[in-house]
């Protein structure tokens, strides 16, 4: 006999990066009450009713714990494992964003107590399952930049090859061959020559470039 699920809950929960001084960093915030009082999550929370999309629900809960709104924001996949909520059975819908290091002003309010940056490689203890929730969304973030225009929302609108490097550099947490990446980046036809320039140290001018969206 099949079991019967009597009640169960619908979530989101937004992974979200910026790349601030060369550095990946993901948004969390400090739980106001239970469960998980004081630790750090990633912002989140239920469907309030039926009407209401998963996307709007997950835009409502980062702008309502964050401040941060307007922002793009891509559905991933679902985590709904016994246990990894022990208010109930939490089925919670994880969702990837980006955001430029130029577009942030932090606001933290209704659920959470305060909210903040931290370097992907130095991450506190997490609340419920929220640690395997940020892996996969980092690791579909490796996946994405590698193969699409992604990046342009961890970027200025104008840029250079050097500063998109830094980007690509911060995501993958390794140093880039220079010759290699800017090949690499020519072959995927993502940029527009904005024929500008810009001066980078004591360096001749550098282009400016934009992606094609």
């Amino acid at each position: 006999m099949k079991e019967i699920i009597d009640r169960f809950y619908i979530a989101t929960d937004a992974v979200v990066f910026t790349v601030d001084k060369d550095t990946l960093k993901v948004l969390l915030i400090k739980r106001k009450g239970s469960p998980f009082k004081g630790m750090f999550a990633i912002p989140g929370g239920f469907l309030q009713n039926k009407d209401t999309t998963l996307d709007k629900c997950a835009y409502r809960e980062l702008h309502e714990e964050t401040g941060v709104r307007d922002i793009f924001l891509k559905k991933l996949t679902a985590f709904g494992d016994k246990g990894r909520d022990p208010r109930g059975r939490v089925i919670t819908i994880s969702y990837l964003a980006l955001i430029s290091s130029e577009d942030i002003e932090l606001k933290p309010a209704t659920d959470a107590s305060d909210a903040g940056w931290f370097a992907i490689n130095s991450l506190p203890n997490l609340a419920f399952d929220h640690k395997k929730i940020l892996n996969h969304a980092f690791h579909n973030l490796k996946k994405e930049i590698e193969t699409t225009n992604i990046a342009f929302q961890l970027l200025p609108e104008r840029f250079t090859l050097t500063e998109m490097q830094k980007v690509y550099e911060a995501v993958y947490q390794q140093k880039l061959d220079k010759r290699n990446f800017r090949k690499k980046i020519k072959l995927l036809e993502l940029l527009k020559d904005m024929h500008q320039t810009k001066m980078e140290g004591a360096h001749r001018p550098a282009k400016l470039y934009s992606f094609k969206i």
